[in-house]
Parts: structure tokens; C-alpha cells; sequence
């Protein structure tokens, strides 16, 4: 079935609904994803951006709805990872004289992964190109998130095609983000952009003001993995912008784990200290908890607070993962506290604190730690670092 974005502009990807985690074991999803390719059919017949290699039949069978894969003008690579690239094989042996359109980075990447290609059109910001009754601009936006990437432009239609800035990993029939539950959805697209693109704000946000200038207007933003943004697209650029700036919530995210239970009963009378000054929170059992679904609500909490037992003179592996997460993504403009048991040595909230630092999350009240598990005593000054804490994440 032929699925229209706008006139003459179609939906040809492919859905991917059993899986699971995405970059090998990196990120979970909880919704399958998508991979989105869309076909212009105009005067030339262009492709902007294809699949996985292990969905190119879907492809090539939704192209052919259209057009013969050896009738293809033009290809338009907006970015060069398997995900999006890899199909190019397929394509191109069927059709060598596609004329390719991709950044300078873009360039590489395909030399790299498929040395047979030719006909590789280097463009930059500024560049367009004619097919027929459209037109196509080009738009580098390295780092959104590889430094190939480019976001491709049809002003006749209004339509960005955003390549992986303003997607969400989410299977489904329907192509628009208004015809599905919004709280998954939207859960999809902070999760994306946390888990994802944190690490780049500082390049997001440069790259918002510069592409602002162009005036571009914007009717529909068309992803390459998820849902196309038509009802205000620019709603999802403003969260973008938001989501970069660092702008949180009075809220924190408490993860722990835990031996005897020691370590859990100071985590929860951390919270209660949050909740007794109005202070909203979350609070997971690193062992048992989704990672990236914490990092997600991690984005827009004010503070992160971590604690475990001192085990082998240092932290324990669960926890150290969620370390070197806070530390790869860069989180902006968060604070933070670490607690914990020991038995012997009691290193474990050092590290802790340590860790945090290296993240750029700044330690703002003293540690807590006891021996063994916690006395009245000590559960007394964990609800203590929990209202100290609830005054630094309100500013007073």
C-alpha cells in the first residue's frame, strides 16, 4: 500500500517490530523501530535515504510500487551508518549510474563501507539541486550525530528530511506523530534524544540558530527512523532546544543497589527527605532497572543521586555502569549526591562522588554512608541529605 507524506512525496522504508535493543546492546527500545526511506516522484525519480541491509527486499519492493530500482535518478544520503546506508549495495547493482547526492563526510563513510560506488555529488550547506517541479536543498548538520550528517530540504513542500535529529525508535503503520498515543510517542523521542544526542547540545544548539536563519518554514520534518512531525513540527525543535539548554524539572532520580538492603533503605529515606520539601523523584534498583530508560528521565531531572555498598575497595559493577553512562552523555546543568554501605573500608561514596564530577554533575551536599545497615541515626541524616538536596534543586 502506498503510504503519501504530501504530494508526490512517499513513505518506502521499512518496520522492524521485534526489536529490541539498537547499536548492538547499547540502547534499548521498547516500540521496534523503523527505517525510513522516501521516494519523490518527480520529473527524476529521487530516494532520500534507504534502510538496513537486512530490509532492503521491503524496500526495493516498496520502490517498485513506483518505479524499477534501474529507472532511479537520483539517491540523496542524508547519513552514511549501516542503519540508513547499508541497503546501498543492493541499489547500486541494480543501478550503477545513480547519481549520489551526500555530505563530504557522507563521501567517506560510503567509499568506506561500499568501495564499489561511484558517482558520489559532494554538497554543503547552500547547495540545491533541480528535480523537475522541486527542488532539493542541502543542509550539513555534523554531529546530529555523526559528522556526516545533513538534512535535506524541499521548499515546495515544506518538508525537512531530518535524517536521525527529531526521530523516535517506534514501529507502526501510521507515518504521523498525531495518529498515535502521544505518551509513548513522546517518551520514544526524549528517550532518543537522551540516550542518543545529549552528548551533542552544544552542536544541537548552534545548529538550530544556524538553520533559524535560513527561514526555511517547515510544514512537515520527516525522520529517518520514527514518525513524521506535520500538527507544529517545530514543537519538536523547541524540545530539542530545551533538552540541550539543560532546562530540568525540580525533580531528581534516585539509583541504587543493594546487598543486605542496607544501601535501598538509605536511597528511600533520601526520598523521603525530597518528598517532605516537595521535591518530586524517581527511584530504581540498578540491577533491575532499564538504563536508558532512567538516562531518560535523568534529561530532565535537576539531580542525580547514586549509592551501593563498598565492594572490592570501590563501587559495584551495576552502578559503575550507570557512571560510565552519566560520563559518556555529558548531562548539562544537573547536580548530584552519592550514599552507600560499607563493611570494612567504606571507598564506595568517594568513588561515587568522584564519578559524578567526571560526568560534569556537581557534588552539592556531603555523602552519607554507614557501616553496615543503617541505624535510626543514620537514616535520620539521609532524610537530612534528602532535604538539603530538595533546597538546592529549588535554587534556595
Amino acid at each position: 500500500m502506498k503510504q503519501q507524506i504530501c504530494k508526490d512525496i512517499y513513505w518506502v522504508g521499512a518496520l522492524e517490530w521485534s526489536k529490541e535493543h539498537f547499536h548492538g546492546h547499547e540502547l534499548s527500545i521498547r516500540h521496534g523501530t523503523s527505517y525510513n526511506s522516501y521516494f519523490i516522484d518527480d520529473e527524476k525519480k529521487v530516494l532520500i535515504d534507504l534502510v538496513r541491509v537486512s530490509h532492503a527486499e521491503d524496500l526495493i519492493s516498496h520502490i517498485e510500487e513506483f518505479v524499477k530500482i534501474e529507472d532511479l535518478d537520483i539517491l540523496v544520503i542524508n547519513h552514511a551508518e549501516p542503519d540508513h546506508a547499508s541497503a546501498l549495495s543492493k541499489i547500486y547493482a541494480r543501478n550503477p549510474k545513480l547519481q549520489i547526492y551526500a555530505s563530504r563526510g557522507g563521501q567517506i563513510s560510503i567509499k568506506r563501507h561500499h568501495p564499489q560506488v561511484e558517482n558520489i555529488n559532494v554538497v554543503k550547506t547552500g547547495d540545491s539541486i533541480s528535480i523537475g517541479k522541486r527542488t532539493l536543498r542541502f543542509f550539513e548538520a555534523q554531529m546530529l550525530h555523526w559528522p556526516d550528517s545533513m538534512f535535506t530540504y524541499c521548499p515546495e513542500e515544506k518538508i525537512l528530511f531530518s535524517t536521525d535529529a527529531f526521530g523516535q525508535h517506534f514501529a507502526s503503520p501510521e507515518r504521523f506523530v498525531d495518529q498515535v498515543d502521544q505518551k509513548g510517542l513522546w517518551f520514544e523521542a526524549e528517550k532518543y534524544f537522551a540516550c542518543i544526542l545529549t552528548l551533542y547540545s552544544a552542536q544541537i544548539l548552534k545548529k538550530v540558530e544556524e538553520f533559524s536563519k535560513l527561514g526555511w518554514e517547515l510544514a512537515i520534518i520527516a525522520p529517518a527512523h520514527g514518525l513524521c512531525w506535520r500538527e507544529n513540527p517545530g514543537q519538536i525543535v523547541e524540545k530539542y532546544v530545551e533538552w540541550s539548554k539543560g532546562v530540568n524539572r525540580e525533580a531528581a532520580v534516585i539509583v541504587f543497589d543493594t546487598i543486605w538492603g542496607g544501601t535501598e533503605a538509605m536511597g528511600r529515606a533520601i526520598a523521603d527527605g525530597l518528598a517532605e520539601e516537595g521535591v518530586s523523584y524517581r527511584m530504581f534498583n540498578a540491577g533491575g532497572a532499564d538504563m536508558h530508560d532512567v538516562m531518560t528521565d535523568v534529561l530532565t531531572s535537576k539531580a542525580v543521586v547514586l549509592g551501593c555498598p563498598t565492594l572490592n575497595n570501590g563501587i559495584v559493577p551495576t552502578l559503575a555502569l550507570y557512571l560510565e553512562e552519566l560520563r559518556g552523555l555529558k548531562f548539562r546543568n544537573k547536580i548530584g549526591a552519592a550514599f552507600g554501605t560499607y563493611g570494612w573500608s567504606g571507598e564506595g561514596t568517594k568513588r561515587i562522588e568522584a564519578g559524578l564530577q567526571e560526568a560534569g554533575i556537581e557534588v552539592v551536599v556531603s555523602s552519607a554512608k554507614c557501616q553496615f545497615n543503617p541505624s535510626a541515626e543514620d537514616l535520620e541524616k539521609c532524610r537530612e541529605l534528602g532535604r538539603e538536596l530538595a533546597h538546592k534543586i529549588k535554587g534556595s
